[in-house]
């Protein structure tokens, strides 16, 4: 959190999240790391591109996704979320914001996502990347199947500020599949956990499988050893972030990180490299509430 919270500007911040059809479920868990990659790289090319285009905002945009691959039962749903800074820089250096409450239509974003993701599949497939798609008139089926409808991208409501893009990365950049609150009861041959219905507004239910599925939908979210769930894109990529990010604030008459509040200038005593955020003393009995609380989450 205390590194995230030094990259924040002080713009409004978009949350954007590109979906994988679930066609192609199945390709995915056999090519797990390509098949995300190019999800990532998909995605992130879309926002850069679109943004780019003087029609929508013409400007060099930055963000950071993370992927998720499950739903709410613990099914396979790939997709990746994006928070964006609302705005970025002309391509004579200088800082243009988006439209108050509105980053980037998302109709466009669907269609170019959609081309920029079957684009990198086939280019995986064409150096023999992909398990499972060898065969033309399957690949080609396959991809038939996935553009007869138009693939999900979904805009939420801008973070209300800073500190809410910090609830949200410290909620969900290291989420697993499932949380320990949502487990109800554990015995030898089941698993019992809450969940939401999304396709019946979100009514809570809960659901029991036998050890074995509950052990299979949870390890098929098992990304491959080293692969990045976090990446970071455009102005905010790794090489580029710290100077692009000293430009946009100096553009912006913004105070540099170690005068944000948010930002923590204690380094931790036990380890010497993280940040302490200084709050009220805690007795042990709060201090122990409060690990079994962010522990549940």
């Amino acid at each position: 959190m205390a590194d995230r919270a030094e990259e924040l500007l002080p713009v409004e911040y978009f949350h954007v999240v590109f979906t994988l059809p679930d066609t192609f479920n199945t390709l995915a868990l056999a090519n797990r790391r390509i098949v995300y990659g190019v999800l990532f790289d998909a995605a992130a090319q879309t926002l850069l591109e679109v943004a780019a285009n003087p029609k929508f905002m013409g400007a060099r945009i930055g963000l950071m996704a993370i992927l998720h691959t499950w739903g709410q039962n613990l099914s396979l749903h790939p997709h990746v979320h994006c928070v964006v800074p609302g705005g970025g820089l002309s391509s004579d250096g200088k800082w243009i914001p988006c439209r108050p409450g509105f980053f980037l239509p998302v109709r466009v974003l669907s269609k170019v996502f959609r081309g920029k993701f079957i684009d990198g599949l086939k280019h995986a497939r064409g150096k023999g990347q992909l398990i499972g798609a060898e065969e033309d008139r399957r690949f080609g089926q396959l991809l038939n199947a996935a553009v007869k409808h138009d693939w999900v991208v979904y805009a939420k409501r801008p973070f209300g500020g800073p500190e809410q893009v910090l609830k949200y990365l410290a909620r969900y950049t290291h989420r697993i599949a499932i949380s320990n609150r949502r487990l109800v009861s554990v015995n030898d041959q089941t698993v019992t956990f809450n969940w939401k219905d999304y396709a019946h507004h979100n009514r809570p239910r809960s659901m029991t499988l036998d050890g074995g599925e509950f052990l299979r939908r949870f390890l098929m979210h098992a990304v491959p050893s080293g692969f990045m769930r976090i990446r970071h894109f455009g102005l905010l990529a790794n090489r580029v972030r710290a100077g692009n990010l000293a430009l946009c604030r100096s553009l912006l008459c913004a105070p540099p990180p170690a005068d944000c509040p948010i930002v923590a200038s204690t380094v931790c005593p036990v380890c010497q490299r993280g940040k302490m955020i200084s709050g009220p003393n805690l007795d042990p009995m709060q201090l122990h509430q409060l690990l079994i609380r962010l522990d549940s989450s």
